[in-house]
């Protein structure tokens, strides 16, 4: 055999243009053994490619590579998500235009992924930012307009002033902006609105037929917060006013001592603007300073867990016609005027942030609910809440009633009394889906002093963003574009007459909403997808990307599918069928790698120095798929050293063929088929390297390096191709990635020897190896002749023996 040394930079561009010669990745038009396996397509940074996405786009790579190998006709493709902040953001610190620094980027980034030997279809690949791709992002908007799930309103958003743009919900993390760590603010502005809000009942459901991580999937359970309960109404003492509270345990209510508004609630603006006047007038002064405050901070900032409450009494009392108690109604930014009806009723006794407020502002706690065999005393202890069981106390006609009991018996009563109604709530809000930014698709509507708000014409798709030099943001709530009034002054496509364009552009999410639709017939010219071809192919059988993207592209997704199906253009309503996420790659000091700490590890520079093969298949032996885990340079060394060992099987290769490397490699064929299917891809990897090592020891024959090479394939693409075409490549076909998984013997793989633990009344003396086909007899007479049993036998009498077939031999003596 060529004795040739293992050098991977030489061999791998080599077999990566063989591969693309042969065309091996492309996926054909077919109806039948479709399997679609999609990465989240990356946002192509200045940084490119780092060692998360590596771990990923290996994972999907393995995947697509043994599902050719068993048979089916793959669709692995891949593009570029690239408008939105960040590249507009570094555009603006280069000095550059956002169009040239992307197509800079996207060159890096699939430079990179092509040094990766990734399957990937490039004959399908997409760029959000084409106008021959928006152009259907916008088609999508049109329709969603014409149903009425898109609008415009004056809304009072999260704005981030270092970005200068208004956000969604979803972009704000801990009260600072998901992209630049900013503050975020509040502040009214007109906006378009996506109404996802209708879809909540459906996108909640629906939920539990897919094949998600369970943690996923309670995020979006959470961020939809469905709640079922009642709006009771109180009474404003001395004004015309009733404030309607949402609860979902109405039970409490007699133990009820406060209510608390929202900083937005229309009661507080009363006061505010003097259309309503306390009794004591100074506290208005108060009031407004607190309310300009308290709007100034995000929505996850007022609702973090263990802040100091604060607060501000309004000078009013509300009745609370179960007991004719008179309640403070107060003012705090724990309280959301989204959510709910933007008023709550404290009931310190059995909520914890009431609780809190309470013991701040010193008002009373009445505890009307104890554990069933409870001590009725501990009506201040509030780590005695009875959340989910208890009996009621201090209630009136519902003393004694399980609290479950008691919660209808109520709901009843008020509603019976016109006192109160049941509802269902959610805390999913509405989606702001406009930016004041330059770097987005432009929302295809005009503005028309006689018509309104029209539609552009399908025919008049794409609006193209115009090529401007300065897109930087304004900061007024008004996009970049506002001022190309040549842009900006149009004619109305209903009348004819003077119109305006919309200026503001569509968030980043709305081209990643349907991507993978567009993945399946990219060339389309006369529509975004085929149907048929959507028929044949959705929903994607595996998707792989980062679990942050839980509520934000995944919810977004779902909505425009379910979304697009009812107005009959898509014959699916989930786009996804299985989700895997992966976990994060730490740096070396197990911290997060980023460059302020100096711990971020480049691809390239693995790729230089080891070669693709060596770091796909270390980042994949890390450790499981889904978890987190440290970097570290003497692992990969190993992984290396793997491969050279790898390489020098060739000279091992004999006709000679051993028995127990033929039975190992039927285990192998089986364990590693199977760790694939279920992204066991570290353990998968241990199993190769036992094999290779017990192949050093006793060698290899021709057929089962054969089989070896195929079952490598998938994880290190490379030297399986290049050892492929050494070995013998007359009696193969072209490339390996052609050949089919080979099938394991079931007889192969079932073992002949065993350990057997050999006790002596009932403690371990020995494990012996023994055959599986011995029989009882001859399992004794070897486990009675064992050197370590023998001591523990001597001038004793066996009383009795117990065999467990396979496992185990115990004598009994005395």
């Amino acid at each position: 055999m060529d004795n040739k040394p293992y050098i991977p930079r030489e061999i791998e561009p080599k077999i990566q243009e063989f591969w693309e010669k042969l065309g091996l990745y492309r996926a054909a038009e077919s109806k039948e053994n479709n399997f679609y396996c999609l990465d989240m397509f990356p946002y192509p940074s200045g940084d490119g490619l780092h060692v998360g996405h590596v771990e990923g786009y290996t994972a999907t790579d393995i995947y697509s590579r043994y599902k050719r190998m068993r048979g089916f006709n793959v669709l692995h493709p891949m593009g570029w998500d690239a408008f939105g902040l960040p590249a507009e953001n570094t555009a603006i610190k280069q000095k550059t235009h956002p169009s040239k620094l992307v197509a800079k980027n996207v060159a890096r980034f699939k430079q990179q992924l092509q040094k990766m030997g990734f399957s990937y279809d490039w004959s399908r690949e997409i760029n959000t930012t084409d106008p021959e791709y928006y152009k259907w992002t916008q088609w999508i908007f049109v329709k969603l307009f014409k149903m009425g799930l898109a609008y415009e309103a004056v809304v009072p958003i999260n704005w981030c002033p270092s970005c200068k743009t208004g956000l969604a919900n979803e972009e704000v993390v801990d009260g600072k902006c998901e992209r630049c760590g900013t503050s975020v603010e509040k502040k009214n502005l007109r906006q378009w609105m996506l109404k996802i809000t209708k879809y909540s009942d459906r996108l909640l459901k629906d939920l539990d037929q897919l094949d998600w991580p369970e943690g996923i999937k309670e995020l979006q359970r959470n961020w939809i917060g469905r709640k079922t309960g009642i709006n009771i109404d109180y009474p404003v003492e001395g004004t015309s006013e009733t404030l309607v509270c949402f609860t979902t345990r109405p039970d409490t209510n007699f133990g009820s001592t406060f209510i608390v508004l929202a900083p937005e609630h229309p009661f507080v603006q009363q006061i505010i603007n003097d259309e309503i006047k306390p009794e004591d007038g100074s506290l208005v002064v108060g009031i407004k300073d607190y309310v300009q405050k308290a709007l100034s901070k995000s929505e996850v900032e007022r609702q973090e867990e263990g802040r100091t409450k604060t607060g501000v009494f309004t000078g009013f009392y509300a009745n609370n016609r179960l007991n004719e108690k008179m309640l403070p109604i107060w003012i705090s930014d724990f309280v959301l005027g989204g959510f709910g009806t933007g008023a709550v009723v404290g009931v310190p006794g059995h909520d914890r942030r009431d609780f809190e407020f309470a013991k701040k502002f010193n008002l009373p706690v009445i505890r009307v609910v104890v554990a069933s065999d409870g001590d009725e005393s501990l009506i201040e202890r509030i780590e005695q809440v009875q959340e989910n069981e208890g009996k009621m106390i201090n209630s009136s006609f519902l003393d004694g009633m399980d609290i479950h009991e008691a919660t209808e018996k109520i709901m009843d009563y008020l509603e019976g009394k016109k006192w109160g109604t049941r509802v269902i709530n959610y805390k999913l809000r509405d989606w702001v889906f406009s930016r004041q930014r330059y770097w987005g698709e432009p929302i295809p509507v005009v503005h028309c002093e006689k018509c309104g708000v029209v539609a552009v014409p399908e025919e008049q798709l794409p609006v193209k963003l115009p090529d401007v030099e300065n897109y930087e943001p304004t900061g007024t709530g008004e996009s970049p574009l506002a001022q190309i009034s040549e842009w900006v002054n149009t004619k109305c496509p209903q009348c004819g007459g003077p119109a305006k364009r919309e200026t503001n552009t569509m968030p980043q999410w709305a081209g990643s909403c349907w991507y993978f639709l567009r993945f399946i017939n990219p060339q389309n010219q006369n529509e975004p997808w085929n149907w048929e071809q959507v028929e044949n192919w959705m929903p994607v059988g595996l998707y792989v990307g980062g679990a942050e993207h839980a509520v934000l592209h995944l919810l977004y997704s779902r909505f425009w599918i379910k979304a697009l199906y009812d107005a009959g253009f898509l014959p699916l309503q989930e786009p996804f069928k299985s989700l895997r996420n992966q976990g994060s790659i730490l740096g070396p000091d197990n911290q997060k790698m980023s460059k302020s700490k100096g711990n971020v590890i480049n691809p390239d520079d693995i790729v230089a120095k080891y070669g693709a093969d060596t770091l796909r298949l270390y980042e994949m032996f890390l450790g499981p798929f889904e978890a987190s885990k440290p970097w570290d340079d003497r692992a990969i060394a190993g992984v290396s050293r793997f491969l050279y060992r790898i390489w020098g099987l060739i000279n091992k290769i004999s006709d000679q063929i051993e028995e127990s490397v033929v039975r190992e490699l039927n285990k192998l064929i089986k364990k590693v088929g199977e760790d694939v299917e279920s992204m066991k891809f570290n353990t998968a990897i241990s199993f190769m390297m036992e094999f290779v090592n017990l192949c050093d020891k006793k060698g290899i024959d021709q057929e089962s390096f054969k089989k070896f090479l195929i079952i490598l394939s998938p994880f290190a693409p490379h030297i399986s191709e290049e050892l492929w075409q050494k070995f013998q490549p007359e009696a193969f076909v072209a490339s390996v990635t052609q050949e089919t998984w080979p099938a394991f013997d079931p007889n192969l793989i079932v073992e002949k020897e065993i350990n057997l633990v050999v006790q002596v009344n009932g403690k371990v003396r020995d494990t012996i190896k023994v055959s599986i086909d011995m029989s009882e007899d001859e399992l004794t007479q070897l486990a009675t002749a064992s050197e370590k049993v023998k001591p523990w036998l001597e001038n004793k009498k066996i009383i009795k023996t117990i065999i467990v077939k396979n496992k185990l031999i115990s004598f009994v003596v005395g």
